[in-house]
């Protein structure tokens, strides 16, 4: 299979479709290789235009909406980022690709492990993507403040711990799906002690299980 030639079919007929028209976003999705952020029997589908289920309860976002969350995150050259929840690194990848300095939490060792040698094979820029391990709901305080901060999934709620970790004027992206309820995804900004969300478009995520709430602990 031409990868190279099946991302370009996928920026064309999925991404650019669905409104995502920041060049370097769409420059990005042609030169990471996706399909090395799956494993290896799930790479025939890894550039299809669904979410990608990747077992334990989590799944690689479909192109379009990944594409769509980023360019709403709108990162800047030489920012700050932190994505939760990062998976096999597919979308810290893209960021990284973007210019940006990265770092990726994830808590599941098998999909961290599974994304080394895809991150390896992307040819980032020296330093941009940092891994790291830890629980996406606490964020990562020991290298705030962030300028951006992505949860690659859907949250019930935004946890007020990530919303401290912000930089005056920070951004936050995510999809809030609150049980029972579409999801949205969503834009906040901290402003002082302030923290205002806009909904930007609907989408229907896969709660991700480690913001999920369980007996004795609850999101805020």
């Amino acid at each position: 299979m031409d990868y190279a030639e099946a991302r370009r079919r996928m920026v064309d007929g999925q991404v650019k479709p669905n409104r995502v028209t920041d060049p370097r976003i769409l420059l990005a999705m042609l030169e990471v290789p996706r399909e090395l952020f799956v494993p290896p029997a799930l790479r025939v589908r890894a550039l299809a235009d669904e979410d990608l289920a990747l077992g334990r309860g989590r799944v690689l976002l479909q192109p379009m909406t990944i594409g769509r969350m980023i360019q709403l995150a709108a990162p800047r050259p030489g920012e700050r980022v932190l994505v939760l929840s990062a998976g096999t690194g597919y979308g810290a990848a893209l960021l990284a690709h973007m210019g940006v300095q990265v770092i990726a939490l994830e808590d599941d060792a098998v999909l961290a492990d599974l994304g080394g040698a895809a991150i390896a094979a992307s040819n980032l820029p020296p330093g941009a993507l940092r891994r790291e391990t830890g629980l996406p709901p606490a964020g990562f305080p020991a290298g705030a403040p962030f300028d951006l901060i992505l949860v690659e999934g859907a949250v019930p709620a935004v946890p007020p711990a990530l919303v401290q970790q912000l930089a005056e004027g920070g951004r936050l992206v995510a999809i809030r799906q609150p049980p029972g309820e579409v999801g949205a995804a969503i834009l906040g900004r901290r402003v002082g002690a302030a923290f205002s969300v806009v909904e930007a478009f609907d989408v229907q995520g896969t709660l991700l299980p480690a913001f999920t709430p369980r007996a004795g602990f609850v999101l805020a």
